[in-house]
């Protein structure tokens, strides 16, 4: 098998870079757009905000943006900053900046919460079979679905818009700015790296045009490694829930069929691969990518899924490596 090898961070490195973010700061820091919007601004609390949008908007993600940086967003770095040519050393030094500002949109902007921001929203059971009863698996509250809408933590929405409800339409708020950025052109293949947690979409020239943070299996469902192609992509599926293929199901469970929505165990975009029972996929806890283990699936964002689902077709390589 074709082994696609990009220089990655040293364990150390990583360690070290993502302590240089101090979340712990970061997380009591007020922010402003002032300070965010302010391309001086390269250190702080501020300028790892600031960072995490831009790398977002190239493409290049540091998954939920947080304003709290951490291991995904020194990987996020180092990344672009070789498809840059520039030192992966993870840093947000002149030359990264320079490259990350060459995007002048504005990082934070104002939105006004409409009605369709508001729900009606419902609480969801933790239980498969009883989520299998429902007729959709949408979102929970206004803060969940604004935050995947704009890439974000609800809790860096809430921090950002202090006093504020999230849940009233009318309501001015100030929200990253996603849009913006290139448009992502189509892949020629697809890697799934394990060993950095990531999924990379690389063009006709190897160069990587596109990196997310992935969750890619465990000790007990193992990324599947291999050469693997796409078969299609299914937006908004059912998932088809089958006991037998968890290690982990609760021996009361059967087979189900669960509804369409943000919150379905799949999120809401399935990339098919020609691995039987194996794709790329969004999820409900976008949290959680890069940071836990799947059942041998790829996991992404659902904002990423889409963003991947829209840049490959039928065919297209899918290379699975550890």
């Amino acid at each position: 098998m074709t082994r696609f090898t990009p220089r990655l961070l040293s364990a150390t490195l990583a360690l070290a870079i993502a302590s240089a973010f101090d979340p712990v700061h970061a997380a009591t820091t007020e922010l402003t757009a002032e300070a965010v919007n302010d391309v001086a601004t390269t250190t702080g609390a501020a300028a790892t905000l600031r960072a995490q949008v831009l790398l977002d908007r190239a493409h290049f993600s540091p998954g939920e943006i947080d304003g709290g940086g951490g291991s995904n967003t020194a990987r996020a770095i180092a990344a672009f900053q070789r498809s840059r040519d520039l030192a992966d050393d993870g840093k947000l030094g002149a030359a990264t900046w320079k490259a990350l500002n060459a995007d002048s949109a504005e990082v934070l902007v104002r939105y006004t919460i409409a009605a369709a921001d508001v729900g009606p929203f419902n609480a969801l059971p933790d239980d498969l079979m009883e989520k299998s009863k429902l007729a959709a698996l949408g979102y929970t509250s206004a803060a969940e679905a604004l935050g995947e809408k704009f890439h974000a933590s609800p809790k860096l929405l809430q921090r950002l818009n202090p006093g504020k409800a999230l849940d009233k339409a009318g309501t001015e708020i100030l929200v990253p700015n996603i849009d913006g950025g290139a448009p992502l052109p189509q892949a020629a293949r697809v890697i799934v790296d394990k060993s950095d947690s990531s999924v990379a979409l690389v063009d006709a020239a190897d160069k990587t045009i596109a990196r997310y943070p992935a969750s890619t299996g465990s000790k007990h469902d193992p990324l599947p490694v291999g050469e693997w192609k796409i078969k299609g992509v299914a937006r908004n599926p059912d998932f088809h829930y089958n006991p037998a293929l968890f290690w982990d199901a609760d021996p009361s469970h059967a087979k189900a069929k669960l509804a369409p929505g943000p919150n379905n165990p799949v999120g809401t975009v399935w990339v098919d691969l020609s691995k039987e029972h194996y794709g790329i996929h969004g999820t409900p806890e976008p949290s959680k990518v890069g940071k836990t283990e799947s059942h041998g699936c790829i996991r992404l964002s659902n904002w990423t899924a889409d963003a991947l689902a829209a840049a490959v077709a039928p065919g297209t390589p899918a290379i699975l490596q550890e």
